[in-house]
């Protein structure tokens, strides 16, 4: 498990990497300033989130099963969250309507939400 989570980190900081290269190089000539604020809040919540996953799998002191459940919280909301984003402010470039997929940014906002309270509650549970 504990490898799939570095992998999944690495894999999501590499990618955060590129897409923010690719807002600040590339988008920057078709998109607005609020279009680009909103992709580069996509490309930083999923770096905040690799760092917590490479975080995640320095901890020897959470069970398995409880690991697992935080990873796909995480990748789940990550997908729904930062990729909602992404799609979201480069509407203007496509001719699809994105805005059925709005209601995939608040879920995936929860699920990353509640990765967070499994691993307060996991460590406050815990006996020190």
């Amino acid at each position: 498990m504990k490898r799939r989570i570095v992998l999944a980190a690495a894999f999501m900081g590499m990618l955060s990497i590129i897409l923010g290269a690719f807002g600040a190089h590339l988008l920057k000539r078709y998109l607005s300033i609020e279009e680009l604020n909103t992709f580069e809040v996509g490309v930083r919540y999923q770096m905040y989130h690799a760092l917590f996953l490479l975080f995640l799998s320095t901890r020897k002191d959470i069970a398995e099963k409880t690991l697992k459940a935080i990873y796909n919280l995480v990748v789940a909301g990550v997908l729904l969250f930062s990729g909602s984003i992404y799609l979201l402010a480069t509407k203007s470039l496509t001719v699809f309507d994105f805005k059925i997929i709005v209601f995939a940014t608040p879920v995936g906002g929860f699920l990353l939400i509640i990765a967070w309270a499994v691993l307060f509650v996991t460590i406050l549970r815990r006996k020190s």
